[in-house]
């Protein structure tokens, strides 16, 4: 399983002792924090994280990982212009179990009449699946020594590809689209998602946020993007926000056009940043790097630098280097994470820092 990387300045905050309502035993709820204004505490139960009730849940549709992850990631850059983190505090979502999201990922039938996906059609064209995933997060307040739910955000990924085979064990066929399209049948599925929960006592007069996102190709080298939200404080939904996200895969491959833009800055920068690593360290496989950018403007960076290093000395000093030239070279601003792994994506080390500070810090994973 690949090593999922935790921030490493998380401390858990100390003297929130939280009684958990309409449960005869008693729980204690913490909150987890990494220090950041811009950055939600989360809630810890018995001293454990307290997980999403539908974890994991989605269709095997061929999408790229690279979606997948950022549909995660992204989410909660959409739930921060709703819901602020200095205010609330995030938790996962503890109202939609895996049994439901699975129904309502399913075709509509008689066997799953909540099905939000429609009826399969004929074996020679299909209909597609449009709804790929559904992610509930929830946004809790703190009043006294109770925490209470008071906003959430549901997360639908629309599917840009379908694959389908006309018959058992035949050729796989792959059918594009349309983004329009896509998006509609996300927005109707919104709609009935509000109606349902809505009908739960919970969430019947929270504030709902759905954000539409759709999904990159299977061969695609980046994630999809948030495309749309609205927020929903009644039982309609009024109108739909759009939402200008991109990722964009640096560097590039070198064209003709004259460089004017933002864009074109930051993946010069991005380069001169790589020649450099590459430069100190000759045995590297690549150095690659994911740039978010919202409304035009650069959000964020992912970089992979992949290698193999024969020892600890080795790593030590080309993670130091790496941390003086991404200081000298990548963005300000914008928080940045920088990765350096094997060739078989397992973590040496990591170089990050957040939006706030011209600092990065870095860790070097030790073999022992």
């Amino acid at each position: 399983m690949k090593r999922k990387l935790v921030s490493l300045s998380l401390v858990v905050s100390l003297g929130l002792l939280l009684a958990a309502c309409g449960n005869s035993k008693s729980k204690q709820m913490t909150t987890l924090s990494n220090g950041s204004n811009n950055t939600y505490r989360t809630v810890v139960v018995n001293g454990k994280y307290l997980v999403s009730k539908s974890r994991g849940v989605n269709l095997d549709n061929g999408n790229s990982i690279t979606s997948l992850k950022s549909f995660d990631s992204g989410l909660i850059n959409v739930a921060k212009q709703e819901f602020a983190p200095k205010t609330y505090i995030f938790q996962e979502g503890q109202y939609l179990s895996s049994h439901t999201i699975n129904q309502w990922l399913a075709r509509k039938s008689e066997k799953h009449p909540q099905g939000l996906n429609p009826a399969k059609g004929s074996k020679d064209n299909p209909n597609p699946e449009y709804l790929q995933q559904i992610e509930e997060q929830d946004f809790m307040t703190q009043s006294g020594n109770q925490l209470s739910l008071r906003g959430m955000v549901i997360g639908i990924a629309v599917n840009s590809q379908y694959q389908y085979q006309k018959k058992a064990d035949g050729p796989t066929y792959t059918k594009d689209i349309e983004s329009s399209e896509a998006q509609a049948a996300g927005k109707a599925a919104a709609a009935k998602i509000l109606q349902r929960l809505r009908q739960k006592k919970a969430t019947q007069r929270i504030p709902i946020v759905f954000a539409i996102y759709q999904q990159a190709g299977d061969e695609s080298l980046v994630g999809g993007n948030f495309v749309a939200y609205t927020r929903a404080e009644g039982n309609q939904i009024q109108h739909w926000k759009k939402l200008d996200y991109q990722t964009k895969l640096l560097p590039e491959v070198e064209t003709t056009t004259t460089k004017t833009d933002k864009k074109d800055d930051d993946t010069q920068n991005f380069t001169n940043f790589r020649d450099r690593i590459q430069n100190f360290f000759p045995n590297l496989s690549g150095v690659t790097a994911q740039a978010q950018y919202y409304n035009g403007n650069l959000s964020g960076m992912n970089v992979t630098i992949s290698t193999q290093f024969y020892s600890e000395s080795e790593i030590q000093s080309f993670t130091q280097y790496v941390e003086r030239q991404a200081k000298k070279y990548l963005p300000s601003g914008v928080p940045i994470e920088i990765k350096i792994q094997t060739t078989d994506n397992d973590i040496q080390a990591v170089v990050y820092r957040d939006g706030n500070s011209d600092n990065y810090n870095r860790h070097v994973f030790s073999a022992y």
